[in-house]
């Protein structure tokens, strides 16, 4: 891998979002998957930009699907993992487990 290849901590959390949900990926369920699963607040613009960074990179596809009654029309953007993108999750897991791996660490309890 290239050094422009490795996925940052927030476009792994969102790539693995739109894992989780398959069919259902589109922004503000991927936001929601994100605030649930990571405990982490995610502003939906944040959402949105990595996701056109992820498809930008190849990582991610995009792809609008006409809207019903209940959207007044307005088309939705579902997004899924591309093959590229299933390797460099799982490229990031095994870096990840690598560097984990015989590490212990002592938590301090005092506060800083």
């Amino acid at each position: 891998m290239g050094r422009g290849d490795y996925l940052g901590e927030f476009e792994q959390i969102v790539l693995l979002a739109v894992a989780r949900l398959d069919d259902e990926a589109y922004g503000m369920r991927i936001r929601a998957e994100i605030e649930e699963r990571a405990g982490r607040r995610a502003s939906i613009g944040a959402v949105y930009s990595t996701l056109e960074r992820l498809v930008s990179k190849g990582l991610a596809r995009e792809m609008d699907t006409p809207g019903g009654s209940e959207r007044s029309g307005l088309a939705r953007r579902f997004y899924a993992v591309t093959p590229a993108g299933r390797t460099a999750l799982a490229a990031a897991r095994d870096v990840q487990a690598r560097m984990w791996a015989g590490l212990t660490l002592k938590v301090s309890r005092r506060k800083p």
